[in-house]
């Protein structure tokens, strides 16, 4: 058996292949897209909203907090529970954002569904751009990787750090068209140390 350093190191190195394969295809032009959806909502009075299932839902409540930081108010949807009446927190002309991977989970597709319905934009964030979900985005971003990590090729490691990246990719354009500053993050954020730093100018 391999030592954990080995085990360590392949490990490390797959993730950076498929890392590297990812980054140099990521589609700027449907970041943009992206992007102008959720201002025009924005410009309409409608929200942000950001959903998954499983691991992509952990995903969706570290993206709400990051561009709702950053000036572009996001709330998290919790995605089994969209249908059984968290829905109503998202109103026609809100954006969501919806995360998964295989872009064929089966509670995703009943919640975006239901979304849809309710006359709800979808941007798709999805590894697979043929799949189910990424038809039914208004706009796509793929953040797909061949190899998770491990002999196995399914728990999902690579593939959720894919889809972090593609969404900070999409928190920084909105946070320049924002136009944020230093004193307006720290009314955001004035505790703990990041804030400090902040105050102190550092």
């Amino acid at each position: 058996m391999a030592t954990d350093k080995e085990q360590v190191e392949e490990f490390l190195g797959i993730v950076k292949t498929s890392l590297d394969e990812y980054v140099a295809g990521i589609d700027f032009d449907a970041l943009s897209a992206a992007k102008q959806l959720i201002l025009d909502a924005e410009k309409n009075g409608g929200r942000v909203h950001v959903t998954g299932i499983g691991k992509p839902g952990h995903v969706s409540g570290y993206a709400a907090s990051l561009f709702s930081s950053t000036g572009t108010p996001t709330y998290e949807l919790h995605g089994t529970e969209c249908v059984h009446g968290s829905a109503g927190q998202v109103l026609p002309g809100d954006v969501v954002i919806a995360i998964s991977n295989s872009g064929e989970t089966g509670e995703l597709k009943a919640t975006v569904t239901c979304l849809k319905k309710n006359g709800a934009k979808i941007i798709a964030l999805t590894g697979n751009p043929q799949s189910w979900l990424a038809q039914q985005g208004d706009v796509v971003l793929v953040a797909g990787v061949k190899q998770e990590g491990d002999s196995m090729n399914k728990p999902p490691r690579a593939s959720i750090l894919a889809e972090v990246i593609e969404l900070q990719c999409l928190s920084i354009l909105l946070q320049n068209e924002f136009g944020l500053t230093p004193e307006k993050y720290v009314t955001w954020h004035p505790g703990g140390a990041l804030g400090a730093s902040i105050r102190a100018g550092k």
